[in-house]
């Protein structure tokens, strides 16, 4: 039985990633209490996340002090540092990797967020992070852009497990699943082991609550304010349903029954970002058997403090769900415009974040030179 309310999380099927990394949070222990102590699983990192680790960088002082001295420019020197910290990462999961089999253990880097457009490069930057960090346990992050769906499809064919990120709408997490299943085809053509390509699905959440509240409460309506902080979490438990349709049916299985994984979803932006809302509500909502919840540290803490977790609160709530969205069409709320505008502002943030992580990196090699 559980005696806090992460382990029932971990009991109810839900792994707990953290949404976040720092080479200061890996050397001082606090990844391992973690893993201990708060049923941590995995780790996701993003440029935001690592962004902010090397603004603070007494960690990072002597590998930026070596890489000035070898006359790193800072493009290597970003690729050198982060690269280092997802590895070292990865080799504190090893034994969560091992204990499940590859299900858990996961640590994940994105590739460079200004390739979001273009596939052959983001293909190749997938290559080479793969294989600098060089651990089973790794995931590389491809967005979900038009040109990200063929960037997933080849690095999944070549074997390289893929976090998808940046999914907003339904339509399009039905165009990354088949993206996954078209690479699961084209490894197996190639005589590649199934049982070891793994892939989730980042399906974001409090973004999408926070964009269409802020066109209910311009609507005005009776009926449009009673919909605000509904839809997020309604979009998600529909991901949901779509998830466990697509990998019943007969193209999916073929692949499971040769040793493939399921491509599972993965809730990221689960910190609440209106603070009238409970600071649990996109994990206490989101409880399904095989879901990933990348939470980061202060939703993590909050869940393990006082998070009600119940059971399964996602399967029995599809009709509901897809009443919410139906509702939202009804008071004006344009979904498919919704979820455009944030796939392009969830680009543009990741690269404003990466060029504050390299103008960090440049002016820290700078005063070491």
């Amino acid at each position: 039985m559980s005696t806090t309310p992460t382990a029932a999380l971990s009991q109810a099927g839900v792994s707990i990633w953290l949404d976040d990394l720092s080479r200061e949070r890996i050397v001082s222990g606090g990844l391992e209490r973690l893993i201990a102590e708060r049923d941590v699983v995995g780790v996701t990192t993003n440029p935001t996340i690592f962004a902010g680790a090397l603004a603070k960088g007494e960690a990072y002082r002597d590998q930026v002090a070596a890489l000035a001295a070898d006359g790193a420019d800072v493009d290597r020197a970003v690729f050198e540092i982060t690269t280092d910290d997802v590895r070292d990462a990865a080799d504190h999961f090893r034994p969560v990797y091992d204990r499940t089999d590859g299900y858990d253990g996961r640590v994940s880097i994105e590739v460079s967020p200004d390739l979001a457009n273009e596939t052959e490069a983001t293909i190749a930057e997938a290559h080479r992070l793969w294989d600098k960090v060089d651990r089973p346990n790794v995931m590389i992050k491809i967005p979900a852009t038009r040109a990200g769906l063929p960037a997933i499809t080849a690095a999944i064919g070549a074997g390289i497990s893929v976090n998808v990120t940046l999914i907003f709408s339904l339509d399009r997490y039905r165009e990354v699943i088949d993206a996954y299943l078209t690479g699961l085809e084209q490894a197996k053509a190639a005589g590649i082991d199934l049982s070891t390509i793994h892939s989730v699905a980042s399906f974001f959440v409090s973004r999408v609550d926070t964009e269409i509240d802020k066109r209910l409460e311009a609507i005005g309506s009776p009926e449009a304010i009673a919909l605000k902080s509904r839809a997020g979490v309604a979009n998600a438990r529909l991901a949901y349903e779509l998830y466990l349709q697509q990998f019943a049916a007969p193209r999916a299985v073929a692949l499971l029954d040769a040793g493939a994984n399921r491509q599972r979803p993965l809730w990221a932006s689960t910190g609440v970002k209106d603070p009238a809302l409970p600071d649990t509500l996109y994990v206490t909502e989101l409880v399904a058997h095989g879901v990933v919840n990348t939470m980061p540290e202060k939703t993590l803490e909050a869940t393990f403090d006082h998070g009600v977790v119940e059971g399964d609160t996602v399967t029995g709530a599809f009709a509901e769900a897809g009443r919410v969205l139906d509702a939202l069409a009804s008071v004006g709320v344009e979904y498919d415009d919704v979820t455009e505008l944030l796939e392009r502002e969830g680009v543009d943030k990741f690269i404003v974040s990466w060029n504050e992580l390299l103008e960090t990196v440049r002016s820290a090699l700078e005063a070491a030179r």
